[in-house]
């Protein structure tokens, strides 16, 4: 099993929960992703933002952490993704979803979660091959 940094997230992971984070590890041929909120890209805080902004965050993040570890978006297996509940939030995460799964879209589950401990709407997390 391989643990690998992912700068900048690793770094903002650590600062936020003071411990040693890993955002991704390879084992056994596949990539796991641990779920990130949406850190702003220039400073690596949490900030409000609208829902759209949230998830195109989340999902540069993912698409950043899994080309580290030596895979990308088009070798996603599985997504599960949590989101604060708004009847709204279900179609508007799919609108800016489908721009990262042009063609074939990983296996998924969207779960409402009552609130995060920061002021997000959504979070993801996935499993992908490995190159």
């Amino acid at each position: 099993m391989q643990r690998i940094r992912v700068e900048p997230i690793s770094s903002y992971l650590e600062r936020r929960r003071k411990g040693p984070i890993y955002p991704a590890v390879v084992a056994n041929g596949f990539v796991y992703l641990s779920g990130l909120p949406p850190f702003d890209p220039e400073t690596g805080d949490v900030k409000p933002a609208p829902f759209e902004r949230q998830v195109e965050i989340v999902l540069e993040q993912m698409k950043h952490c899994l080309e580290v570890a030596g895979s990308s978006l088009a070798q996603v297996v599985k997504c599960n993704v949590y989101c604060t509940p708004d009847p709204s939030h279900f179609a508007r995460f799919n609108e800016v979803y489908e721009r990262y799964f042009p063609i074939e879209s990983p296996a998924r589950i969207f779960l409402q979660v009552p609130s995060w401990p920061g002021s997000f709407d959504v979070e993801v997390d996935c499993v992908a091959v490995v190159d």
